[in-house]
């Protein structure tokens, strides 16, 4: 029977099966190339919930520690201690002019009659070294003095003239060791500032008749005394000098300053206020 008669039987293709064959290996590796792929993307996932999870997990314990450190809570004793510490060491440029040298202070005057001494003028900022004889001087640079401020008062028979420094050290025990260096010499000390045309124009360094200071906090408060019409040290009996209301006037301006540049402050109770 002839090929191409109706009913013979065709041959097959030499190639139809090993075709066959590749393109069931094709499929195959295709199928086995999309399984390792899942399997690969599964192990993906998997890591990166792991990553993620730990990440999360470090995002809330940062968030819970912020939490404890912000949160209002009790001020230890170091804490109370330190917020006194700087309270105190930051009036002297914190304070306005009429905190640091009232207008008016209280002072006990003879028979401890209550007087008030009267602020004639402050003077403009200066180091220490320029307010101070030599050697207080050479003391306060040793012990990295800050800043000089100056006032002058007049007590109320405006008899007395009163300058008084508030020499300002870096803190309160290098404060102590300073006044434990200063020379104890009544003659020398914070120099005396005048303003003219007042009733203090006539004090200067010859009419000092005695100085002193007073620690408090991280600053010596130094005060220089003498009479308003001019008379020098000289020509005051040591006697008058002994038995003078002035000295007392002096020291009790002073110390008033001092107490009030170092009075401790209201601490509150918390790191946020006063409610924990």
């Amino acid at each position: 029977m002839s090929p191409d008669q109706p009913g013979s039987r065709r041959r097959a293709h030499p190639g139809s099966a090993s075709a066959r064959r590749a393109e069931t290996a094709r499929v195959a590796a295709e199928r086995a190339a999309l399984g390792r792929g899942v399997r690969f993307h599964s192990i993906f996932l998997a890591l990166m919930g792991l990553v993620l999870a730990a990440a999360a997990g470090n995002v809330l314990l940062g968030a819970v520690g912020v939490l404890r450190e912000t949160r209002s809570r009790p001020l230890t004793e170091a804490e109370r201690a330190k917020y006194v510490q700087e309270d105190v060491a930051r009036r002297w440029r914190a304070w306005p002019v009429g905190m640091v040298f009232p207008e008016e202070l209280e002072y006990a005057g003879l028979g401890r009659a209550l007087q008030y001494a009267r602020r004639v003028g402050v003077a403009p900022e200066t180091s220490c070294s320029a307010a101070v004889d030599p050697p207080v001087a050479s003391v306060l640079r040793r012990y990295r003095c800050v800043t000089m401020l100056r006032a002058t008062y007049v007590d109320q028979t405006a008899t007395f003239a009163v300058t008084v420094g508030v020499a300002v050290l870096p803190d309160e025990q290098t404060r102590v060791d300073t006044a434990a260096k200063l020379p104890q010499d009544d003659r020398v000390g914070v120099r005396p500032v005048a303003f003219p045309n007042t009733v203090t124009d006539l004090f200067g360094a010859a009419q000092r008749q005695r100085t002193g200071f007073v620690g408090a906090g991280p600053y010596i408060v130094f005060s220089s005394v003498g009479y308003t019409d001019g008379r020098i040290r000289d020509s005051v009996p040591a006697e008058e000098q002994l038995n003078s209301e002035m000295w007392p006037v002096g020291q009790s301006i002073a110390a008033r300053i001092a107490r009030s540049l170092a009075q401790p402050p209201d601490v509150p109770r918390c790191t946020r206020g006063n409610v924990c």
